[in-house]
């Protein structure tokens, strides 16, 4: 046994094809005039260990080689342990060839060849795999089997008739009590969308644990849900579970996806109180919430309680600058990550540092670190960066310039990018360039209104309305229609949504008496409604009261019915702000003398004393 173990501790983690094959023939010499169990078993383990040592396709095979010459093959489970070491190294014709060899295949066997392909996310081969399984053998799939199975139907997304039959014959063979096998149907429902189906495998399970109700939670998180999210993590905290990283994490992701401040903030203090602050992944979650809830200066603090900041967290807090628009401040951030030594910034710290760029009009900034990026760090640029550089060139007026950079990128433009420079198009009126970028953008993404919309906005700009008409009767023609824009304010937990012209307000008397009253006094300090902006063929009076009716007004007016006295409104847009609220909200900012923060799905606008934090560049 001394010997033995000496061979066992000298194989080393090298695993080119000499070395492997050095070691194999060492643990064969010193055993070979052994033939105990105690011996053999050490013999099998030292090969186990090589094997999951392999790092190549060559030095599997010489493992494989060597265990056929010392006769241990017909020992079954190293059979397993090279198929699963060849499904390890993307050698599938290999693992398959060395699977019909083993003569007599147990369920650790079918389950170490499923997990091969399961790991791949090879859905067609795990299925033939357990039928073949069960038409060649009379052994029965355990929740390992399922379990490897269920998985990968749920990380690719397909297969959900497959996914309901294995959730059938779990219950034919009696596996309905194996928790880890429910927690995976609760995911794989979870990932098709099926929330019903979800919950029903939850409500049904003996014992639930602290990972079903992660997976619970999650899914309706992740499907659109958060309401119903937190009402799980309410439920489960009263069932006596006290939150963990995962738990939380969801939580949180919830509350942003709802912009529910005060339950973030109760979470918050939950972190302190259980002392979780030292959890890297849920305080860079805390720190996303709180910027993208607007409270850039609460996210900062959170970056600040982290001892040791990874490369997502630096990142994180980059991105929060970003989409506040404060490019200057991202800059310094980032030459202070950089001072500091402990990371090195990748493809999506450039990202977030060139949209900082784009959104404060830091052109020759953004050139620098576009620059920077490759001949410093070596990191090629990606479509992302290329957006960004489109994105900045756009808004800046330098229109050709961002028409040639499209032509030099060496991936094929996306409908995003062409989105990009029309958009830019329609904002500086460049009319030829725009009808030529329209026309592109319409062929390759015909399905998207939002293109319809702009190519017609750049049309009446100019006053060619048949032109705009012709485009939206294209638009219908296709069946398409605008996503109707709304502005969100939270009041008390609850989340109050208007839309233009929107009555159905139960206060609604109230918001439109103290709109009016708002529009009388920014009038009185130079409120002229910029009419211009509503691209409708209509009388001037009624365009007036189409805009003054849009929806950021009416939750304005609504948030100022029900404001907190020195407290920041925050109000959330599904859609870019329009001109004409941007300067309402300004003017307001001053004759209210508070703090308006208006997010659109770009950015945030911080509205004080009658400025911008974008400076009116957006």
């Amino acid at each position: 046994m001394i010997r033995g173990s000496r061979v066992l501790h000298s194989v080393s983690s090298s695993s080119s094809f000499a070395s492997i094959k050095r070691q194999c023939s060492l643990i064969i010499q010193s055993f070979s005039s052994h033939s105990d169990n105690s011996i053999l078993q050490t013999r099998i383990k030292s090969f186990i260990h090589v094997a999951q040592s392999c790092s190549s396709s060559s030095s599997c095979r010489s493992v494989h080689a060597q265990v056929i010459k010392s006769s241990l093959f017909r020992h079954g489970f190293l059979g397993d342990i090279l198929v699963s070491a060849y499904g390890r190294l993307d050698s599938l014709n290999d693992a398959h060839n060395l699977f019909d060899e083993i003569t007599h295949k147990d369920l650790v066997s079918w389950n170490s060849f499923i997990s091969v392909f399961s790991r791949l996310g090879l859905v067609e081969k795990c299925l033939n795999v357990l039928n073949r399984m069960r038409v060649e053998s009379d052994i029965e799939p355990n929740e390992v089997t399922l379990i490897s199975t269920i998985s990968a139907i749920a990380d690719v997304g397909e297969g959900l008739d497959e996914g309901n039959s294995l959730h059938g014959i779990a219950v034919k063979v009696g596996l309905l009590f194996e928790c880890k096998l429910l927690n995976a149907l609760i995911n794989m429902y979870g990932k098709f969308g099926h929330l019903d189906s979800a919950y029903k495998v939850f409500v049904e399970m003996h014992v639930p644990t602290q990972v079903s109700w992660n997976s619970l939670i999650a899914v309706h998180v992740h499907n659109g849900f958060p309401e119903k999210g937190i009402v799980i993590f309410k439920t489960m905290r009263m069932f006596g579970f006290q939150p963990d990283e995962a738990n939380v994490v969801s939580f949180i992701q919830a509350c942003e996806d709802l912009g529910i401040e005060k339950l973030a903030e109760s979470i918050h203090s939950y972190v302190f109180a259980s002392g979780l602050v030292s959890d890297l992944t849920i305080m860079t979650s805390l720190l996303r919430f709180y910027a993208k809830s607007g409270r850039l200066l609460s996210s900062y603090d959170v970056f600040k309680e982290i001892k040791k900041p990874d490369r997502i967290a630096w990142t994180a807090m980059l991105a929060g600058y970003a989409i506040h628009g404060y490019g200057k401040q991202a800059i310094e951030f980032f030459e202070f990550m950089i001072n500091t030594g402990c990371v090195r910034p990748d493809h999506v710290t450039f990202t977030h540092l060139l949209s900082a760029c784009s959104h404060s009009g830091l052109v020759n900034e953004g050139e620098k670190y576009f620059d920077v990026m490759f001949t410093s760090y070596k990191i090629e640029p990606r479509l992302d960066h290329y957006s960004c550089m489109i994105d900045l060139l756009g808004r800046a007026g330098r229109l050709i310039d961002a028409r040639k950079l499209i032509d030099e990128m060496p991936m094929e433009p996306t409908s995003g990018v062409w989105a990009s420079l029309l958009n830019a198009c329609r904002v500086h009126g460049n009319m030829e360039l725009g009808e030529d970028v329209g026309a592109r953008l319409l062929s390759i993404d015909p399905l998207d209104s939002r293109n319809y919309l702009m190519l017609s906005n750049i049309y009446s700009n100019f006053g060619r309305w048949k032109d705009a008409a012709k485009v939206r009767s294209l638009m219908k023609g296709k069946r398409l229609r605008k996503v109707p824009g709304w502005s969100s304010i939270e009041c008390e937990n609850e989340i109050h949504r208007f839309v233009a012209g929107d009555r159905s307000h139960r206060d609604s008397e109230e918001i439109y008496a103290k709109l009016d009253e708002l529009i009388g006094k920014v009038r009185k300090i130079g409120y002229v409604s910029k009419t211009e902006l509503v691209l409708h063929d209509v009388e001037e009076d009624v365009k007036r009261d189409m805009i003054e009716k849009h929806s950021e007004k009416l939750a304005v007016a609504f948030g100022l019915l029900v404001g907190r006295a020195g407290r920041p409104m925050i109000i959330t847009k599904n859609i870019r702000i329009c001109g004409d609220c941007h300067v309402f909200a300004k003017l307001v900012s001053v004759v209210e003398k508070l703090t308006i923060i208006i997010r659109d799905p770009k950015r945030f606008h911080h509205f004080s004393d009658g400025l911008c934090s974008c400076g009116d560049f957006w």
